[in-house]
């Protein structure tokens, strides 16, 4: 493996470097304050706004082979779907997992096992973790214990996009590929539809020092991805303009080489039946102006 493919968290596991990263994370699963909702719950005995306890709670696993082609390859992407989220999305589409913590409780050396066993058995391309945010202490743990082991693969940072400055920067030299949603451009619609406060500001923050971080996104011969950022934005009904918006920032304020997966497969899920707007599906016409749009600024989509 040449030196500039080599995952980031391999590059700091013999100076100690990681090893700190782990205990700095560590102390948030007794005053957890790792994403914007900054809850400083002690999680061994009281439940936040995620509702996750200080254990993993592993949906399921394996090579998937649905996501974006930079990061499927031949063998597939080696997804790690975790339970519960930072997020409210009322036309959440998992929302077993989200809501309900669909899953069981493994230690952080079983998600080691699992992540050697997505290298060894499934010969999956990379790491994708699935929803991580709240979970960042226990991940690191397992990345730290399976690198040790022979752990080889770039992890991805499959992420609602409402991220912590603070966390990210415990992230750094780990991640190899982030991949936030960027999910509305107003604010109003983050808080109504999935329960947060100034979404749109905390994920431009979050974007641009994911972008700082890994750039735009690279891949070898094959065209699997080693690093960088993909940004996924799901079209809502009614909501072109908004798209608009999202789409003109991340043209502005990020490489252009970041990759944009404009999404068209909305559909009324969960709660969604209970606000009028959304419980639609999105027409071809409001996704074929996003499109175009997209294409008019140049972006980098996914084909």
């Amino acid at each position: 493996m040449q030196l500039k493919n080599m995952p980031g968290y391999r590059k700091i596991l013999t100076n100690k470097i990681l090893q700190n990263k782990v205990e700095q994370a560590r102390r948030h699963l007794t005053d957890c304050n790792l994403c914007p909702h900054n809850c400083a719950v002690n999680r061994q005995e009281k439940l936040g706004f995620c509702r996750a306890g200080d254990k993993v709670v592993l949906s399921s696993y394996g090579p998937h082979m649905g996501e974006e082609p930079p990061l499927v390859g031949k063998h597939g992407s080696g997804t790690i779907f975790f339970g519960y989220c930072n997020m409210r999305c009322v036309f959440c589409q998992n929302c077993e997992l989200s809501f309900g913590g669909e899953g069981e409780l493994v230690t952080n050396a079983e998600l080691a096992d699992i992540m050697l066993e997505l290298q060894n058995f499934y010969k999956c391309h990379n790491i994708n973790l699935v929803t991580p945010t709240h979970f960042v202490p226990n991940i690191l743990e397992a990345v730290l214990l399976a690198a040790e082991q022979g752990l080889m693969l770039p992890l991805v940072y499959n992420c609602g996009g409402y991220e912590k400055l603070e966390t990210l920067a415990l992230l750094e030299d780990v991640i190899d590929i982030y991949m936030p949603d960027f999910k509305y451009h107003q604010a109003e619609w983050g808080k109504k539809y999935s329960g947060v406060k100034n979404y749109p500001d905390i994920v431009k923050k979050s974007l641009q020092e994911m972008d700082r971080q890994v750039g735009g996104l690279k891949t070898d011969k094959q065209g699997v991805a080693y690093r960088g950022l993909i940004i996924r934005h799901l079209v809502m009904p009614g909501g072109v303009e908004d798209t608009k918006a999202i789409l003109k920032f991340i043209k502005e304020e990020l490489s252009p080489g970041c990759l944009v997966n404009l999404m068209d497969q909305y559909f009324p899920a969960h709660q969604a039946h209970q606000f009028e707007e959304l419980s639609r599906r999105l027409s071809y016409n409001e996704y074929k102006k996003a499109l175009e749009y997209a294409k008019t600024l140049g972006l980098n989509l996914v084909r």
